[in-house]
């Protein structure tokens, strides 16, 4: 089966006289591939809103990138999954834009429902305890764009006290290998670590 070419990522900025350029251009900065299959390939990242933007700016992705956003800023991945991968079910405290580059994946909710998005079609996630699964029979790549948010009272009282799960990305994993250093190491399927002076919400405050 042809495996998904890597991404792109073209980065812009200004020169010191103020004029448009090209800052990077290649592939992600830190991709992450799981014992399933799946790959996360971390794309940018804003810790605030509104976003500041200098001429340049030292790289905004770091090793020990957790699932979900900052609580007031964004970011963007990208994330490839073989035919058969399925998420554990999760929930973050954001608006997600999940947008279908190639393939299709299935949208599984906590009230048994299970949507079918192909490419070319997209999902607004509010929030909501969901899975993902790719039920076809070719690699599926998704663009996601995670914008922090926050419950309000009236949600967050209907929600168990554990509903935001908490920690790094939540594919079942026996080893993550990140580009940003050579080491492996191992993880449990929803491991709760933070890292160490990360200093993001992960997945929620």
């Amino acid at each position: 089966m042809p495996e998904l070419p890597t991404p792109r990522r073209i980065v812009t900025g200004h020169d010191a006289q103020g004029r448009s350029v090209i800052v990077t251009d290649g592939g992600p900065p830190a991709t992450r591939s799981v014992s399933d299959g799946a790959s996360f390939h971390d794309i940018w990242l804003t810790g605030a809103s509104p976003a500041a933007i200098a001429a340049t700016e030292p790289e905004p992705i770091r090793s020990g990138e957790l699932l979900g956003p900052p609580a007031s800023g964004t970011r963007v991945r990208i994330v490839d999954m073989p035919p058969g991968v399925r998420s554990p079910m999760h929930r973050t405290e954001s608006v997600d834009y999940g947008v279908v580059l190639e393939g299709s994946v299935t949208l599984i909710l906590d009230d048994g429902s299970a949507t079918e998005v192909r490419a070319g079609e997209l999902v607004v996630q509010r929030g909501t305890d969901h899975a993902w699964e790719n039920r076809g029979q070719a690699p599926a790549r998704v663009l996601f764009v995670l914008v922090g948010g926050r419950f309000d009272d009236g949600l967050r009282a209907a929600l168990p006290d554990d509903a935001v799960t908490h920690g790094p990305i939540p594919f079942a994993a026996t080893s993550i290998q990140d580009r940003h250093h050579s080491r492996r190491r191992r993880a449990r399927p929803l491991d709760l670590e933070r890292e160490a002076g990360d200093g993001e919400a992960g997945l929620g405050q």
